[in-house]
């Protein structure tokens, strides 16, 4: 990541504040707010959805765009700059508030609200590799197949313990499948096709466990494969390189905090220092 070094405090900034973070957290993102709006002269918008969250970050104008939210935000906000090809004239921060901010906190963005705002303030800009795939989305943090982790989809009564329960009846009582049965693709080895710049990595005859794709330094990824294997666990086998192919049976992936597909090919390519993000100067 290269460092760049800017006067935070002379920027106006426009303060994004995504739904969820005010619904999760409202404490932390007025604590934010207030932070930032003694710093730097601030506008804030508080969009309602996705749409108005797009229109806000496309109405800019000079000002920098700060999101307060959690992982999802912060990739939306990517997303939609690099589709609109506006990316690399622009540098972004963010005040990392709600659930899922694992991406926030691997990406060195602080973690209290306090601190992420005078970050904001008074940080530096660093450039970042992203990862851009064959349908224009872009990965910041990681890509794992399968995507391990995943959260569990929102039931229908979501968060009652008596639905919680009655499903963990039905499941002692229902005999488990035969043998014979089927698993589901994801429960298992997959046979999938790895290509890294050009030359494979693993090909179909090779069951695998876990494909992950990050981006690394210089313009390269780093792609790591772990086999399936009998008795002794199998090495992974590791490479590096600009753009990374997999094909093979549907799958899913995880990119980030998203899970997408199923897809039969998707192929990754690395954009060197694409992203603008400031951080903590140090």
């Amino acid at each position: 990541m290269a460092e760049v070094a800017t006067s935070a405090t002379s920027d106006q900034l426009l303060v994004v504040i995504d739904p969820v973070a005010r619904r999760r957290d409202g404490e932390s993102v007025r604590i934010a707010k207030d932070v930032l709006s003694a710093g730097a002269p601030t506008k804030l918008c508080l969009p309602d959805g996705p749409e108005e969250f797009a229109r806000a970050l496309a109405r800019r104008g000079s000002r920098r765009p700060v999101v307060i939210g959690d992982d999802r935000a912060l990739v939306r906000a990517v997303a939609l700059l690099h589709r609109r090809r506006e990316l690399a004239d622009c540098v972004l921060s963010l005040v990392p508030v709600g659930g899922a901010l694992n991406l926030a906190r691997s990406l060195g963005v602080p973690m209290g609200a306090v601190a992420a705002a005078r970050a904001v303030l008074d940080g530096a800009e660093r450039r970042m590799d992203l990862l851009v795939d064959d349908s224009d989305g872009v990965v910041l943090g990681a890509v794992r197949i399968p995507p391990l982790g995943t959260a569990p989809v929102r039931e229908t009564v979501a968060g009652r313990p008596w639905l919680r329960t009655c499903r963990s009846l039905v499941r002692t009582l229902v005999p488990p499948r035969p043998s014979g049965a089927v698993s589901a693709p994801e429960s298992g080895p997959a046979r999938l096709r790895v290509e890294v710049d050009g030359k494979t990595l693993v090909d179909l005859h090779q069951p695998v466990r876990a494909v992950s794709v990050v981006p690394g330094a210089f313009g390269a990824a780093r792609v790591e494969v772990r086999p399936a294997s009998v008795g002794a666990e199998a090495s992974p086998l590791v490479a590096e390189g600009r753009a990374v192919t997999v094909s093979g049976a549907h799958f899913r992936y995880r990119a980030d905090a998203v899970v997408s597909g199923p897809v039969r090919t998707r192929t990754w390519t690395v954009q060197e220092a694409a992203l603008g993000l400031v951080l903590p100067d140090r």
